[in-house]
Formats: structure tokens, sequence, C-alpha cells
């Protein structure tokens, strides 16, 4: 019997925090720069408090134009998170149930240890039918 993938196995770990006190332009540039769709907000003891999207913030720039709020003002508060020691299939069903496409991965003291995105599943998939080992 193959041994069970586990969160660990697939999720990113380099992973860019930004506080509740940036500015969404800040956020915004740094999406761009390094080409993420998501950005975790922690507070000073890098425990996770929120999860920003790109598409969080394209709503508020269409909704209100304003690049100077601040991303604890539309993160969302309420995340949905993983353990690292847990099965990989159940990321993939947390992020099918509530229709999110990254999950956080919190050790087993509840510190950020990295994130499980629609494209590490991606990864997997490609490689499973028959496509090279993809380079992170």
């Amino acid at each position: 019997m193959a041994e069970q993938m586990t969160v660990s196995d697939l999720m990113t770990t380099a992973v860019i925090t930004m506080s509740p006190d940036d500015t969404l332009e800040a956020a915004d540039t740094e999406m761009k720069l390094a080409g993420i769709r998501h950005i975790l907000v922690v507070d000073g003891r890098t425990h996770l408090v929120g999860i920003l999207s790109d598409r969080d913030i394209l709503r508020e720039f269409h909704r209100r134009g304003a690049k100077q709020l601040h991303v604890g003002e539309i993160m969302t508060k309420r995340v949905h998170t993983i353990r690292e020691n847990a099965p990989a299939h159940e990321a993939a069903r947390i992020m099918l149930q509530y229709k999110i496409s990254a999950v956080p991965v919190l050790s087993g003291s509840q510190q950020l240890v990295g994130v499980v995105t629609e494209t590490d599943f991606l990864r997997v998939a490609h490689e499973a039918l028959g496509g090279d080992p993809w380079d992170r």
C-alpha cells in the first residue's frame, strides 16, 4: 500500500505575510511582484489572523478605489486552516467544501508554517497524469 501524502508533502513554505495595518496598495504590489494570489495576515507573534486574496483587493479597488485601506479592514478573518501532518486529501476536501483556493497550514503549536493552494494540487495531478515533475 502506498504511503499517504500529507499536507507537508504538498504545501509551500515560502509564504508572504503582512500585518493587518499594511495598506491594500502594498498588498497588491507584493502579490504582483511575487506572482501570488493570496497573502497570509499575521500578528506580531506570527499567529495567523486572516487571509487576503487578489479578488478581495480587486473588489475593494472597484468598490471604493481606496488603495489606502488597511489589510485588516477587508481580510477574511474566519480562516479555514489545516495541520501540517494532516492527509493531503483533507486539504482538498476543505477547498472543495468551502470553495476556496488556499488553506493556511499550521504546526501543532498553531504557528503558521505554510500554505496549500490549488496550484499545489494541480502539480500533483500533472505528475499523476504522466507529466514531468514540476519545479517549485
